[in-house]
């Protein structure tokens, strides 16, 4: 079974603690749009894990029913070992995730945020759909695939803790584990830290395959990726690499050359693309992170229309085998397009203001026309009134920003 549904609240219970820290230690490692930028990627990732993982699993199910070498049991020593054995695929997993261009694509959107905190660590794809290849000689090797699921929840719960910044060196854990100092040097886009330490509990991969990196004083880590992301929009997030892919192997004259824009080295290009259409990389000698100034008021806005997709997805989740097929695609392109609703809110661009309208009108109408509990209905109505009373300040923040420059920078990165 997958314990990452039951692991929610303690993610967001250690957030607060995090956030607690960060109030008294006075650091600023937490902006309000970048993190909710992060946690809206991993609901979505939540959401699209539930359409994409049926076919992969459905493949792992007969191949361990069919072929299995062994038959490994379901004692706790053996439990052990499979969790072992799914670390050392994830590392090869990562590995690739890293050095391949269309796999690179999917896993970016974790490296995007410029911050590096606890919601980092929820920034998850949603557009993996080859990841699943790598942990196929489990069923092989008769790891159970309900034991599949048991240790690769619990692999990527433990990778959580380590998205922090108020946790120094470990000692001797160093050698052993991934903490978060080996994992800050995974993060960073400095040149040195740069395709290092790919572990999802044991760094002890990176030092048998030669990936290790420490976190260096004289060189401390700066967060993103090469290819600045400069938007709130969590579609772009999870797409802006696949888009560069297709341009390019559409573009490129030599047919050898469409075929490795995707297999070849995460960052190679052909050579017609870099002279005709060259792209802008960020220069780490003047970095400065992407911010968009908010009011007050813009922020606790967004943070309430979190909490509304938010949960909404975990009574989704809980709810799941209750609903058919078509009403669990509603949900899902509803949580889609709340997302990108918040985004373009945290961006103060027009459109998010009428995008929130048609939200909460289509969330009212389900609320109307179908018995839904009343302690649903009733949180449901409460984010609806809240969100109201909000609105017209929050639009004459919108008319003050209209005009011919309307967040330029903006505009011009998402088209």
């Amino acid at each position: 079974m997958s314990y990452i549904i039951y692991a929610i609240p303690f993610f967001f219970l250690l957030i607060a603690l995090e956030l607690l820290a960060e109030y008294v230690r006075k650091t600023d490692y937490y902006r309000t749009n970048d993190a909710i930028n992060s946690l809206t990627a991993g609901v979505l990732s939540r959401m699209f894990g539930i359409l994409k993982a049926l076919v992969p699993f459905t493949l792992y199910v007969m191949l361990y029913e069919n072929y299995a070498l062994f038959s490994l049991g379901d004692n706790i020593w053996l439990g052990l070992v499979a969790f072992v054995l799914y670390d050392f695929c994830y590392y090869w997993n990562h590995r690739f995730g890293h050095e391949m261009s269309i796999l690179w694509a999917a896993h970016v959107v974790h490296h995007s945020s410029e911050e590096y905190n606890l919601t980092t660590a929820l920034r998850q794809t949603s557009g993996s759909f080859l990841s699943w290849i790598f942990y196929l000689p489990l069923a092989f090797l008769g790891v159970d695939p309900l034991l599949l699921l048991s240790v690769g929840s619990l692999n990527l719960i433990y990778q959580f803790w380590v998205h922090t910044r108020h946790i120094g060196r470990l000692g001797w854990l160093e050698w052993v584990f991934v903490t978060p100092s080996n994992h800050r040097a995974h993060h960073a886009q400095n040149q040195i830290y740069i395709d290092r330490n790919y572990g999802g509990v044991f760094i002890i991969w990176d030092r048998l395959f030669g990936s290790f990196q420490d976190e260096l004083d004289e060189e401390p880590p700066i967060y993103g990726i090469r290819k600045a992301l400069h938007s709130w929009n969590p579609i772009y997030a999870n797409t802006h690499v696949y888009q560069q892919l297709i341009k390019d192997s559409w573009r490129t004259k030599a047919w050898s050359d469409k075929f490795k824009v995707w297999f070849g080295k995460t960052g190679w290009r052909p050579a017609d693309m870099e002279r005709d259409y060259p792209l802008g990389r960020v220069d780490l000698t003047r970095f400065e992170k992407f911010d968009i100034p908010l009011s007050t008021l813009r922020k606790v806005y967004g943070l309430i229309q979190h909490g509304l997709t938010t949960f909404i997805g975990l009574v989704f989740l809980l709810n799941i085998t209750q609903l058919v097929v078509t009403q669990q695609i509603l949900v899902i392109a509803w949580i889609v397009y709340a997302s990108v609703s918040v985004g373009e809110i945290l961006s103060v661009k027009r459109l998010g203001w009428w995008l929130e309208i048609v939200k909460y009108f289509f969330v009212l109408a389900v609320a109307i026309t179908h018995p839904l509990p009343i302690w649903l209905s009733m949180t449901i109505l409460a984010f609806a009134l809240t969100s109201a009373l909000m609105w017209p300040r929050l639009r004459k923040e919108h008319a003050h920003h209209a005009n011919p420059e309307e967040n330029e920078e903006n505009i011009a990165i998402t088209s």
